[in-house]
């Protein structure tokens, strides 16, 4: 099939497999655990860009195709599924964000935590205890 003006669907193509490599590989990580390994990189923050992102060029997408396409079935349908995937994604970036929040909280009470634990142990050592008492 020949179209002229293929742009929408050529943007499409690549919003759709890109997210899908993205999507895959952290996917793969989060699966075997492979994550837990690279312990200096936010997943949690990964995550919600990821879904934020592909949520963004999803509906881009999906508006393009959607008013660039040639009325055949096979774009129809790939407009639905571009919906449908926005609405997915939007669904994961909601709950990527909700994780985000949390993990956030978290990391903030350990580091009071941690603060407090650190100021006590400064009394029981009496090397750094002052001289002069």
């Amino acid at each position: 099939m020949e179209c002229s003006p293929c742009e929408g669907l050529y943007f499409f193509e690549f919003v759709s497999c890109s997210a899908f490599v993205v999507t895959g590989v952290l996917l793969i990580l989060f699966s075997l655990n492979l994550h837990m390994r690279i312990p200096q990189i936010n997943w949690n923050l990964t995550d919600l860009v990821n879904t934020g992102l592909s949520t963004f060029f999803f509906f881009i997408a999906s508006i393009v195709l959607a008013a660039l396409n040639h009325k055949s079935g096979a774009e129809i349908a790939a407009v639905i599924f571009g919906f449908l995937a926005t609405a997915v994604y939007a669904v994961n970036t909601f709950l990527a964000v909700q994780k985000w929040r949390v993990s956030i909280h978290q990391q903030s009470a350990n580091d009071y935590i941690r603060a407090r634990t650190e100021s006590r142990d400064v009394d029981g050592r009496p090397e750094i205890q002052r001289l002069d008492t």
